[in-house]
């Protein structure tokens, strides 16, 4: 059966616009995994990546003030309710936001669809042009994230201001988010006991800021929040991160709407750091290139990944061709297929 697909350079021109409509038809040829729809999909990102350059714009995502924002954390500590308030603080100073809200996988022979649908749970205004949401499945990832979400992602920074990734929430495996977000939240419920086990889990090395929900709790909140602040602030907490970042703790409340504005200034405080330390742009190249290598794995298995030079080897060469990683990633699909053969 033939596949109708879009015009990827012209689909590209009305993302870059914002159009709405141009969105949600790009995020659906994402999450096609037919082959005509694959190559479709490649040629629009590819487009979108150099359009922005085409119109001078030497650091794009830097310049327009694009933040990837991931909220991770355990079932149960409100991270969609901490994200509907952050949505409000986003949009009543004037940024545009889009949200990419993976939710376990449905069992395969109910559809395998996304189960929870965080687009009920998070309030909006259906009039609201300036606010995107979008549920996906986890489809059974074990670190969280469904292939697709890296890909989508770069489509909606592409045109939105803030790009928030909520994960799965399901557990300790759920690390995927670090190397795809420029900045990680993690959220925290008190006197829930999931805290001590996070901390010996070795989850603390991936967050960047951390929200204690629920503060109207009161004293368990706060001991909580020394408790994590205590962990985090520690070196051997982070041993591969940015040195000059102060992993902040706090202390919010999603119902009573208090500390939002004080975590939406910090999130925006890693952003500038980011950007202040030139490291925006790598850690988003690296990311991509990490999210190629993965899908090398996916489709060919170690034994492919090897035939082309092993994962080290693909770092340095996506991290060299950056701006043309996709082209690059088709080539090496033609190469180790030819090899199969």
């Amino acid at each position: 059966m033939q596949v109708q697909v879009p015009d990827a350079e012209a689909l590209a021109v009305r993302i870059l616009r914002g159009e709405r409509s141009a969105v949600a038809s790009g995020l659906n040829l994402l999450d096609n995994a037919l082959p005509a729809a694959r190559e479709c999909a490649t040629a629009l990102l590819t487009a979108l990546a150099s359009r922005r350059w085409q119109d001078g714009d030497a650091q794009p995502n830097a310049q327009r003030d694009t933040h990837l924002i991931g909220i991770t954390g355990p079932p149960g500590a409100g991270k969609s309710s901490l994200l509907a308030a952050l949505i409000g603080e986003w949009r009543g100073a004037g940024h545009t936001v889009a949200v990419l809200a993976v939710d376990p996988s449905s069992r395969p022979e109910a559809g395998g669809g996304a189960l929870l649908g965080d687009r009920i749970r998070i309030k909006r205004s259906e009039a609201d042009d300036g606010l995107f949401i979008r549920s996906l499945a986890s489809r059974h990832q074990l670190g969280g994230l469904a292939n697709e979400v890296w890909p989508m992602a770069r489509l909606l920074l592409a045109c939105f201001d803030r790009v928030v990734i909520e994960t799965v929430g399901v557990g300790q495996t759920e690390i995927d988010i670090a190397e795809i977000a420029d900045t990680v939240c993690y959220v925290a419920q008190p006197a829930s006991g999931d805290t001590i086990q996070y901390l010996k889990s070795g989850i603390m090395e991936i967050p960047d800021v951390f929200a204690i929900n629920k503060a109207d709790l009161g004293g368990a909140a706060h001991k909580t929040a020394a408790e994590v602040g205590r962990i985090a602030s520690s070196k051997s907490a982070h041993p591969d991160r940015g040195e000059g970042w102060d992993y902040p703790v706090c202390l919010v409340s999603a119902t009573h709407n208090t500390g939002i504005a004080e975590l939406a200034v910090h999130l925006q405080r890693h952003h500038t750091y980011l950007l202040d330390s030139a490291q925006l742009m790598a850690r988003r190249h690296r990311h991509q290139a990490a999210w190629l290598i993965r899908l090398l794995r996916d489709d060919f298995g170690h034994f492919g990944l090897e035939l082309v030079g092993g994962r080290d080897a693909l770092m340095q060469r996506f991290d060299q061709t950056a701006g043309d990683a996709l082209t690059d990633y088709a080539q090496l699909r033609k190469e180790i297929l030819s090899r199969f053969h």
